[in-house]
């Protein structure tokens, strides 16, 4: 028969952490409420519904138009390590919709979690990289982690951090420098990257080679890569096992050749064998990048020499279905067949 004892236990597939979520449109301003509790409990609880609501793009519209962002820019400086490491799950799984990226533009998000950098607590640092790099990988988003002169302090924790979190600074500041790569420059960047560049890690080569890409389109990038002699490194990167190193490695030799000095660094670090072995690849970007790398060594008299005894090899791209490698075969034909 039916007991009317009440049981001390909670109801299953309840969980205690995590604050009951009211009806419809009534979750998030309650939640929102709590955000500010001063009881610790209730804001952890909070944070918890949070990140499940999060997940949902509509949900995140709500949380934004309820003012949870300035309660959670707030909660990135709490006294509790927990709250801190939940504001930035959240903020970080806001970041995976535009509205939520559009938003933290508008309430300038990056600057108060730069505060994070020297956070103690790795998992919530771990967070706070992933955020960032969720807004840089929009160009506005890139261009506002420039404008509030992250890039240095960016720079300076590739030293440092665990290779985790290094891969994830890696790839923040390789979307950065695509917007602006002066302030990497100025922060002895092609020194920090060029290191890296042998690290035994695939995801810390691939990340460093594409910021690399990025750091040696201006003039003074270009320069400062030879500076370092790192062309006898990437050079080395073109037998990599992983894609992207590859197509980032050539893509950076492509832009450092266009300067004499780093045609004269390519041609001496052996790089054509090694680019001309790429130009089969499957992968599009590292068959493009490839062709383009040896179009720009294919401008010195020595190398087009060389090159014109595999006019062979290029025509086969002539037939490619990408059409990225087609005019990139055409142009880099045209160069090694010219004549004085």
């Amino acid at each position: 028969m039916a007991s009317t004892r009440i049981s001390d236990q909670l109801p299953q597939l309840i969980d205690p952490t995590q604050a009951p979520v009211a009806f419809g449109n009534r979750a998030l301003p309650r939640l929102s409420l709590e955000l500010q509790d001063p009881r610790l409990y209730v804001r952890q609880r909070a944070l918890t519904a949070l990140c499940d609501l999060m997940h949902d793009p509509e949900r995140a519209y709500e949380a934004i138009n309820n003012g949870c962002l300035g309660r959670l820019k707030v909660l990135l400086e709490d006294a509790d390590a927990p709250v801190r490491m939940k504001t930035t799950e959240v903020l970080y799984l806001m970041a995976a919709h535009n509205v939520g990226r559009e938003a933290f533009l508008q309430w300038q998000v990056a600057a108060p979690l730069a505060g994070l950098l020297d956070e103690p607590v790795e998992p919530c640092r771990k967070n706070m990289h992933q955020t960032l790099l969720r807004i840089a990988e929009f160009p506005a988003g890139a261009a506002s982690i420039v404008s509030i002169g992250l890039i240095p302090k960016l720079v300076m924790k590739v030293k440092v951090e665990e290779e985790e979190i290094r891969a994830l600074v890696l790839s923040t500041i390789s979307y950065c420098v695509r917007v602006d790569a002066l302030p990497a420059l100025a922060s002895d960047g092609v020194s920090v990257l060029g290191r890296q560049l042998s690290h035994s890690s695939p995801n810390i080569r691939r990340a460093a080679a594409k910021a690399m890409v990025g750091i040696s389109v201006p003039l003074e990038g270009k320069q400062k890569v030879c500076e370092e002699n790192l062309l006898p490194v990437l050079v080395g990167l073109l037998s990599d096992s992983d894609p992207g190193v590859l197509a980032n490695a050539a893509g950076t030799i492509m832009n450092t050749a266009i300067i004499t000095m780093g045609k004269q660094q390519a041609l001496q670090a052996d790089a054509i064998d090694p680019l001309l072995s790429l130009v089969s690849s499957e992968e599009v970007a590292v068959c493009a990048n490839a062709l383009r790398a040896l179009t720009a060594l294919a401008e010195a008299p020595l190398a087009r020499r060389q090159l014109a005894q595999h006019l062979g090899l290029l025509h086969t791209c002539l037939d490619h279905p990408a059409h990225v490698i087609k005019r990139a075969a055409a142009t880099a034909i045209r160069v090694i067949a010219w004549e004085p």
